[in-house]
């Protein structure tokens, strides 16, 4: 569903992280001043964490065509980065002595029932996407352009966490998928190997019946000595000894 560069314009993930990135930039814009961050390094760190966030969750789209495992680890540096964001934001409130709304106050409730409309998208898709993120901003304006810094940052706390649990279901998801078919790098790896082992006239496994490869044993009584290892490993163990140790 999500083939090619701009499958992430679907995600919703995607779609309220450029939320979270655009809260951050405003964010950051009324609130870092020369008095609380005299060398622009929490500005710099907060909207850069909000970026990667942004980034790594399109980057991760992108490369899942080529290889799951990629897919996952970008998803997961996604994930990371706006969990870094999400300390900056608990940490700007407990520096001015207060605590973050609790999840079932009148205030959190009212933003986590604010739920994100469908993507729907003609043929121009990048236009149609930016302008369903800003549709759903508009949905937490009076939140995210309040000009309150405390309301500002408990609902950017409050999203960030909901693109996180977004991005966890999406790498549940995602390394389901990579162990049932892997993805395209994994699977030329799995060809390169079948077809070497069938070049080296290679016999079956006989537990699983798939091509055996050539291996070496590293360690034990046999450490230094060829062998025939399933292709399948390390789903199948299945091992055979070669005609020349046979013979010894």
């Amino acid at each position: 569903m999500f083939g090619g560069t701009g499958g992430y314009f679907w995600l919703d993930s995607w779609i309220l992280a450029n939320v979270v990135q655009l809260g951050t930039q405003r964010f950051c814009g009324l609130f870092l001043n020369r008095t609380n961050d005299p060398c622009g390094r929490q500005f710099d760190q907060m909207n850069q964490a909000a970026r990667s966030g942004c980034a790594n969750i399109a980057e991760g789209s992108a490369r899942r065509a080529t290889s799951k495992e990629t897919e996952m680890k970008l998803t997961d540096v996604a994930r990371s980065s706006l969990a870094e964001l999400s300390g900056d934001y608990l940490n700007w409130l407990l520096r001015q002595e207060k605590a973050p709304w609790g999840k079932n106050s009148p205030e959190a409730r009212a933003v986590y029932a604010v739920r994100l409309e469908k993507a729907e998208y003609g043929e121009d898709v990048v236009h149609d996407a930016c302008a369903h993120i800003l549709a759903q901003k508009r949905k937490f304006a009076k939140w995210l352009e309040s000009g309150n810094d405390e309301i500002m940052a408990n609902v950017l706390l409050i999203l960030i966490a909901r693109v996180i649990n977004m991005l966890n279901h999406q790498m549940e998801t995602q390394g389901r998928t990579f162990q049932k078919e892997g993805g395209f790098r994994e699977k030329l790896t799995s060809l390169r190997v079948d077809a070497r082992a069938r070049q080296e006239a290679a016999p079956l496994c006989p537990k699983c019946g798939k091509p055996m490869t050539r291996r070496r044993a590293k360690s034990g009584r046999n450490a230094g000595k060829d062998f025939w290892g399933c292709t399948g490993y390390p789903e199948c163990k299945g091992v055979k000894v070669m005609q020349q140790e046979a013979g010894q």
